[in-house]
C-alpha cells in the first residue's frame, strides 16, 4: 500500500533551494560571485573545456535556452569566452578565461565545505544508503522522461 501523504519531493525541492542559498552564501564569503547556474556550467568546463552549449545542456541537464541566457551573463562578467567552432560557423564553443580557471580551486574548496555541511550527522553507511535511494529516484524519473 502506497502512502499518500509522502513528503520526499517536497523535502529534496526545499535541500535543493536551502543548498543553493547556503552555496551562493559561501561562495560570496569566499570572493566568489558566481550563480548556481553558473557553477554548474563552470563545473563541466573544468572537467572539459571548449564545449557548445548542447555539449553543455547535456552535461549539466540544464535546457538549452537556459544554458544560453547564463552563458551570455558568463561572457559579460569575463568568465567565459563564447566563439564560433571553425568546424560548424553556426555553432558557439564556449571557453574557459584564465579568470575562470583562476577560481576553480576555491571553489572546490567551498565544494566540499559544502560536502560536508550537507552530510553531518549521517555515518558512511547511512550516506551511501541515502545516495543509493537518490540515485534509484533519478532512474526512475529520467527513464519516466525519455518514455514520450
Amino acid at each position: 500500500m502506497i502512502n499518500l501523504e509522502t513528503r520526499g519531493g517536497f523535502y529534496i525541492t526545499q535541500i535543493k533551494q536551502l543548498q543553493e542559498r547556503i552555496f551562493e552564501r559561501l561562495l560570496l564569503e569566499n570572493g566568489i560571485e558566481i550563480s548556481g547556474g553558473q557553477g554548474r556550467i563552470l563545473f563541466v568546463l573544468w572537467k572539459t573545456d571548449h564545449l557548445t552549449i548542447s555539449e553543455i545542456s547535456k552535461k549539466t541537464s540544464l535546457a538549452k535556452n537556459t544554458v544560453s541566457v547564463v552563458i551570455n551573463g558568463m561572457v559579460k562578467k569575463g568568465i567565459v569566452e563564447r566563439n564560433t567552432n571553425p568546424d560548424n560557423r553556426r555553432q558557439a564553443i564556449v571557453s574557459l578565461t584564465e579568470y575562470a580557471k583562476s577560481l576553480q580551486s576555491n571553489y572546490e574548496m567551498v565544494s566540499q565545505k559544502m560536502n560536508v555541511l550537507f552530510y553531518q550527522g549521517f555515518s558512511a553507511e547511512e550516506q551511501q544508503q541515502f545516495e543509493q535511494y537518490l540515485a534509484r529516484i533519478l532512474k526512475t524519473l529520467t527513464e519516466n522522461l525519455h518514455m514520450d
